[in-house]
């Protein structure tokens, strides 16, 4: 069975969503490789470490296939080897919402400054509650995609 990822991404007006945060998580990621929509990357959350396989993404950039293994953290660090220039290095905030999960990415390094949230859904005309703290939605939108930002960097775009 295909395991196909919905999500929709949107900026993040303020740091208001923290104190509803239940959880926060240090994770370093690399791409081993990026080809005509497809990615392979490497994952360090924390003691876990995950190797992702993701395909093309559908027309609204909404939905893609998407494959993962647990790895161990010692081959994580191996893979990192491999991996292209640009590491991503972020912080995850877990943020409950009215039922769902928004999935906060405050970046570090080269993307600093830049605060993204992600909400998974069942189907891409699932409807949610927007929290107020949620801004301008970026779904679809290639420069907010992390294998971007790894090849070019939040820092260099200048002002948004």
């Amino acid at each position: 069975m295909m395991n196909i990822e919905t999500e929709r991404k949107f900026l993040v007006k303020d740091a208001s969503y923290k104190a509803e945060a239940t959880e926060s998580h240090r994770l370093t990621q690399g791409y081993i490789c990026k080809d005509s929509g497809r990615t392979v990357r490497v994952r360090l959350w924390d003691d876990r470490a995950v190797l992702t396989i993701k395909g093309p993404g559908s027309a609204s950039g909404m939905s893609r296939y998407e494959w993962e293994k647990e790895i161990s953290a010692e081959d994580a660090r191996d893979l990192f080897l491999l991996c292209r220039d640009g590491i991503i290095d972020k912080t995850r905030h877990i943020v409950p919402a009215d039922g769902k999960i928004f999935e906060v990415d405050e970046f570090h390094g080269e993307n600093a400054g830049l605060v993204m949230a992600e909400i998974e859904l069942a189907s891409e005309d699932e409807e949610f509650t927007r929290p107020a703290w949620l801004g301008k939605e970026v779904t679809g939108d290639r420069r907010y995609y992390n294998s971007m930002l790894s090849l070019n960097p939040y820092s260099a775009w200048g002002k948004i």
